[in-house]
């Protein structure tokens, strides 16, 4: 079947005309995980395939990483530093992430010089906390200082639920996030720096004559996973962001609150191969085929065609798929004059009463300014409306 159930949508401040053929089906029964916190997306629709208190607060522990490296990542994509930059390890980061610490370690020396690309490595391949304090000195002055640059990025890229008190995750220091904040991220950080995300994949890593093998557990599981990594936090449990890959489909995967490293690997290789196994993708609208109208106020039509820049496709169960409604949200009423491909509003996809996927609209056509009558008889119903 070409076209799956949309049904005709109050939006906010208005009403949307809704293109779309009908079908009844029955709902699929959700996954049941252990995990308390999930939530898990595919890449290239960004459909919602298993979501449970995603937005709930949780401490990242290592994966906090995750952040560090972005910020490294950009400041090298600007230009502001590079990987040939060297920079010193201090007595702090020695101490709080390096030997003697006892923690995870890429195993650096006091006051020795070590480059930025051995640092990277260091923190994606071996977890190293040392790695990721010279690295905050070095870009930063302070892991303090760039703890709080890591929040400030993280608000920029829309993780609004995200705070960073250090670059490691290690406890003493205040760190929170999501399971929707941490999948957002991990598709940033594939979708956004291609030369550096294969190091998460990578399998060892030798640096000063000590070698180790990579430290995420996920990569093991022989299912595809390449990429991110895992963490453990005192009170919240394991945590884990996972990507996999498999016949052309990617999905984005965060879990946490898991009794222990062996729930962790068999939760997230059940949900993982669930999410390959039992969905396809399906052609909703084709680019540029109308999805429904939205109301214009003073113009020579009252209403304009609005349309997807891109195929509007939905990862769904195989079998019994959810019920999906449609919506399209836009600020009403759109005043004249309306250019051709003026972004307008989204296209908000809910299964089981839930949004899985939202889609950018456009208009299909310009609409000029009309006539004093018609813009009076649109005033009219403006203020009719606004009453109602």
């Amino acid at each position: 079947m070409r076209r799956l159930l949309f049904f005709l949508c109050l939006i906010v401040l208005g009403v949307a005309r809704l293109s779309g053929a009908a079908s009844a089906q029955q709902p699929t029964p959700a996954f049941v995980t252990k995990a308390k916190q999930v939530y898990m997306v595919e890449a290239k629709t960004g459909t919602v395939l298993l979501a449970s208190n995603e937005n709930q607060a949780f401490p990242p522990a290592s994966l906090a990483k995750l952040m560090t490296m972005e910020v490294v990542f950009s400041a090298i994509r600007r230009g502001e530093i590079s990987r040939d930059t060297v920079y010193p390890v201090s007595e702090y980061a020695w101490r709080t992430g390096g030997a003697p610490s006892g923690t995870t370690t890429m195993f650096a020396a006091l006051k020795s010089q070590v480059r930025v690309e051995d640092l990277v490595k260091g923190v994606i391949v071996q977890n190293a906390n040392d790695a990721c304090i010279v690295l905050a000195e070095g870009i930063s002055r302070s892991e303090g200082e760039f703890a709080a640059r890591m929040t400030a990025r993280a608000k920029d890229l829309g993780l609004s639920r995200s705070l960073f008190g250090n670059s490691t995750g290690l406890p003493g220091a205040e760190n929170r996030t999501t399971a929707r904040d941490l999948v957002e991220l991990a598709r940033h950080i594939h979708r956004e720096y291609p030369e550096f995300y294969p190091l998460y994949a990578q399998p060892d890593f030798e640096w000063n004559k000590i070698f180790q093998r990579n430290k995420n557990p996920l990569l093991a599981l022989n299912i595809g996973v390449d990429g991110l990594g895992a963490g453990f936090a005192e009170g919240s449990g394991y945590a884990l962001v996972a990507s996999v890959a498999r016949n052309g489909t990617r999905l984005f995967l965060a879990m946490g609150g898991l009794a222990s490293d062996k729930e962790r690997l068999e939760e997230a290789r059940k949900v993982l191969e669930w999410g390959l196994s039992s969905f396809e993708t399906k052609v909703l609208f084709k680019q540029g085929e109308v999805v429904g109208q939205a109301s214009v106020y003073g113009g020579t039509s009252r209403y304009v065609d609005l349309v997807a820049r891109e195929p509007v496709d939905i990862y769904l169960p195989t079998n019994n798929p959810d019920r999906l409604s449609g919506r399209i949200v836009y600020r009403w009423p759109l005043r004249a004059p309306v250019a051709e491909g003026q972004p307008v509003g989204v296209l908000k996809i809910s299964s089981a009463d839930r949004v899985v996927r939202e889609v950018p609209l456009v208009t299909a056509q310009s609409i000029k300014t009309g006539s004093l009558t018609s813009q009076a008889t649109d005033a009219l119903l403006e203020l009719m409306f606004f009453w109602l």
